[in-house]
């Protein structure tokens, strides 16, 4: 079962402690890369990088379009973290082991994550190739018991019971929306509801029709359980999701999904996110010096 797996502190410390020990570079931000949005990492400047294999502690990702790195490196004068490649439920990894490395990015000092996705389009306005910063979600593994916070608390981290309603702060909402005007791409961009399913099967038309009867405007795999580890240990969260296909609403209608045609709207809209994200975090207000790291 997912909920029955436990990772202690000195666990995530043990990381925390590898990867400083090999790096210099202490990061304030965060970035997790979706399918076929790697390249963001690639705009990391005095990089070091390390295969997910080396890193004690991290699972493995499989899925084809995430590379498997954990990339350092400085950006417009933050010093961030990158993952390229992230893990999925559906791969078979507990919920602890898919939101591992978020609490060892708390502990390396990290104030800032920013999640970024493949998603799924169930909104009338949201085509292929928009791009939809993330206002709330629906986690539905969560809904029904899958919730990488069940177990003992670790009062370390965070409360036993933590409030989700401004998981997505507001405030780096509207900057990312100010910085798309001003970059001339506010078109393409908007806010909307995320949900999150198990996978890795696409929805049935039934499902689709539920979902949008929900309220939800796009739908993905992943980002959910990130988020509940990330709000839990007081991490500030950005959240955009890339739409690369309409979920298929009709029974008379033909179109269907496949994981390489995702992959080809992430190449084909990789610089509009790669600017947008590179100025959020330039504009992003740090609280933290980073002189130190995170001692919870």
């Amino acid at each position: 079962m997912h909920s029955k797996e436990q990772i202690s502190h000195d666990e995530y410390q043990k990381t925390a402690d590898w990867l400083m020990s090999r790096t210099q570079h202490r990061p304030q931000v965060a970035i997790i890369c979706g399918s076929g949005l790697g390249m963001l990492a690639d705009t990391l400047k005095c990089q070091d990088s390390f295969t997910y294999s080396d890193v004690p502690g991290f699972p493995q990702s499989t899925v084809q379009g995430h590379a498997g790195r954990l990339v350092f490196g400085e950006l417009k004068g933050k010093t961030c973290v990158c993952m390229q490649g992230r893990f999925h439920m559906y791969e078979g990894h507990s919920l602890c082991k898919t939101t591992f490395p978020i609490r060892v990015f708390k502990l390396l000092g990290v104030e800032s994550l920013i999640v970024t996705n493949a998603a799924g389009s169930l909104a009338d306005g949201l085509q292929p190739g928009d791009i939809m910063i993330i206002k709330d979600h629906v986690n539905f593994p969560g809904l029904g018991g899958l919730n990488p916070l069940s177990g003992p608390n670790e009062d370390k981290f965070g409360s036993r019971f933590p409030a989700m309603s401004g998981c997505y702060d507001k405030g780096l909402r509207c900057l990312a929306m100010e910085i798309a005007k001003q970059q001339g791409v506010a078109g393409l961009i908007q806010e909307g509801v995320y949900a999150m399913v198990g996978g890795p099967n696409f929805e049935t038309v039934a499902e689709a029709r539920l979902l949008h009867r929900l309220g939800v405007d796009a739908v993905g795999m992943s980002t959910a359980p990130e988020v509940v580890v990330a709000t839990h240990c007081g991490l500030r969260v950005f959240g955009l999701s890339l739409i690369t296909n309409k979920v298929v609403k009709s029974y008379e209608d033909s179109d269907s999904v496949n994981h390489e045609g995702v992959l080809e709207v992430g190449r084909l809209r990789s610089h509009t996110v790669q600017q947008l994200v590179t100025e959020l975090i330039e504009r992003m207000e740090i609280n933290n010096n980073n002189n130190t790291t995170n001692t919870v």
